[in-house]
């Protein structure tokens, strides 16, 4: 119950609504500045062009029509439709140097959104349902992309439009126009009024999809537990309640964004009527001829369209300036496992691993490990083991620096890991873990995942030693076998046994197996066995195992528990002390008896 209370939390998002973020956001706009120029120029020239249809249509009315003046008449229509192939042609341009530029940025934020996570640490993974981080990055890039490129444009274009447009409105009338602006002050205090409502509005419906998109993507990973579980109709509940808080705030906030367009076309229309009211009655008086009044109410309704689209535009500002936050909110987050300034390449590892009163815990107030102190010498076996949670999957986290230790050193041929670089660092270990991750594709794209120029023989001669090579050769395609997504195609000691050849295959100095056989079945894992020897044979390993007859052999056995080394010793130094591991190993050859 408690992990269904996850989704039903928003993300807290208080910032308050300014520009800073789009400011931020002018790294990705630089770079296609040229290109936005270009569009804005042709847009604004299309649009000049547009802007005399008005006049065009008053000099017929005042000129051509009434004198009958048949040539002049010819001449204006030809003007007319010059101007407006003008301006098509120049909009169609722009549109497609627009997209251009939209896709750009796109790649550019997914690339960069991309390379963090990457690089941020198994903590950040740990506090966050996936489906959160996926949406970001998907959905949410795909969101503000447009503001970023055509949205900005537009802003500075309709701003243009309207200069132009009062400006062509005073050329024909100055008291016309002057009722068309009395109607600004009115829009002001109604958009002052609906921001405040729009910006909460669609954060909430950001909160919810964000929800709701995490919920659904760990169903669909764990939809083979659910129906073990018979948890359907829970789960349908939980989707459905889920969906109506997304409909909900979405037609909240669609409720006050359609306050937007009829707000301000109520305003244009009384406007309008007023042009006609002032041009006929008040300033009339035989002064103001049709022409004028048509032009003027023209170029009315034209002033009010850059409104609407500005309207438009910051309603789309609003939808999206949550998304852009959520996006730098990510990018901002802290990557506290890194290279430090100073990071040198870690030479090539000989294998002597050292904990120097090592304290850590992956929260602050409660500690896993605590002042740790212990050394393995090159091209030992270490096994560990101890009751779960205990603290034995941290240390070997440690060793490879996938968190950083709260107090003390981790060395590994006396050089501090905190002082090297990850790469050079990471490269050198192999790491096989219970849940052995297989990526979409083909098996041999899988083995050969850690080393990238492997030949075609080593990942044969790889996948022979831990015994993968049988099975592998009875699919009807061998090594390109293609495997869906999370190896569904393979049962999870044959994934395991894969991960055995991509570890193997990258011949690394320090070798971890967390639980590596816990999916192998009794007589693969002594047909295992072998390899398994040849992969540990002069490399310092560390070994967690769930069956203990697995590790009898290892040089160094530790037992885990209250945050250090309860005790430690081979297989038989510690059976004859009757301690801790005795009684472990003990209990469970009883278990198996």
């Amino acid at each position: 119950m408690a992990r269904r209370n996850t989704y039903r939390e928003d993300e807290v998002l208080e910032t308050p609504f300014d520009f800073h973020h789009l400011l931020r956001a002018s790294v990705y706009i630089k770079k296609y500045m040229g290109q936005m120029i270009l569009a804005l120029t042709l847009s604004a020239i299309g649009g000049i062009a547009g802007l005399f249809a008005p006049m065009i249509t008053q000099h017929a009315l005042d000129e051509a029509i009434p004198d009958e003046n048949i040539r002049l008449l010819f001449i204006l229509v030809a003007v007319l439709i010059f101007t407006y192939v003008v301006s098509v042609i120049f909009t169609t341009i722009r549109s497609r140097i627009m997209v251009n530029v939209s896709q750009n940025i796109i790649f550019d934020i997914r690339r960069d959104i991309f390379a963090h996570l990457q690089k941020l640490p198994f903590q950040y993974y740990d506090d966050r349902p996936h489906g959160k981080i996926l949406i970001r990055v998907v959905n949410y890039v795909n969101s503000v992309s447009d503001m970023l490129s055509n949205g900005l444009i537009n802003v500075v274009l309709e701003i243009l439009n309207l200069i132009f447009i009062v400006v062509f409105m005073f050329c024909v009338d100055v008291k016309l126009s002057l009722v068309v602006l009395a109607g600004v002050p009115v829009l002001a205090v109604f958009m002052f009024w609906i921001k405040k409502k729009q910006r909460r509005a669609w954060q909430q419906v950001s909160n919810k999809n964000s929800n709701l998109n995490a919920y659904l993507q760990e169903n669909i990973v764990g939809a083979k537990i659910t129906q073990i579980f018979a948890r359907e109709e829970e789960n349908s509940e939980t989707f459905r309640e889920l969906s109506d808080r997304c409909r909900g705030a979405w037609m909240k906030a669609v409720k006050y964004s359609n306050l937007v367009w009829p707000g301000i076309d109520n305003i244009a229309v009384w406007v309008r009527a007023a042009i006609f009211i002032f041009g006929l009655l008040v300033f009339g008086q035989g002064n103001t001829s049709l022409g004028v009044i048509v032009a003027i109410s023209s170029y009315a309704s034209r002033f009010w369209q850059p409104i609407m689209n500005l309207g438009n535009i910051f309603n789309n500002f609003i939808n999206n300036i949550a998304y852009l936050e959520r996006i730098f909110e990510t990018l901002d987050e802290p990557v506290t496992v890194d290279d430090a300034e100073d990071a040198i390449e870690m030479p090539g590892i000989r294998g002597e691993v050292t904990f120097e009163n090592v304290t850590f815990g992956y929260e602050s107030d409660k500690m896993v490990l605590k002042d740790l102190s212990f050394t393995v010498k090159p091209g030992e076996s270490v096994a560990l083991v101890g009751p779960t949670g205990a603290g034995k999957s941290t240390i070997v986290n440690l060793i490879s620096r996938f968190y950083n230790v709260n107090e003390g050193r981790v060395l590994i041929d006396g050089q501090d890991i905190s002082k090297v670089t990850l790469h050079s660092l990471r490269s050198q270990m192999g790491i096989m873990l219970q849940d052995s991750f297989i990526f979409s594709g083909t098996i041999e794209d899988n083995i050969r995942y850690g080393k990238l120029d492997a030949t075609e023989e080593e990942i044969i001669k790889a996948s022979e030693t831990v015994c993968a090579d049988e099975f592998i050769r009875r699919f009807r395609d061998g090594y390109q076998t293609e495997v869906k997504e999370r190896g569904s195609l393979l049962s999870q000691g044959q994934k395991q046994l894969i991960s055995f050849a991509r570890t193997l295959l990258s011949n690394p100095s320090i070798l971890v197996l967390d639980e590596a056989t816990s999916s192998i079945d009794v007589q693969t894992e002594r047909a295992l066995q072998k390899g398994l020897n040849a992969m540990l044979q002069g490399r310092t390993s560390f070994i967690i195992a769930h069956r203990l007859s697995t590790i009898k052999n290892c040089d160094k056995i530790m037992y885990i528990d209250q945050g250090g080394i309860m005790e430690c010793g081979t297989h038989e130094e510690l059976m004859e002390k009757k301690g801790y591991y005795y009684h472990l190993y003990t209990a469970q050859m009883e278990d198996i008896a």
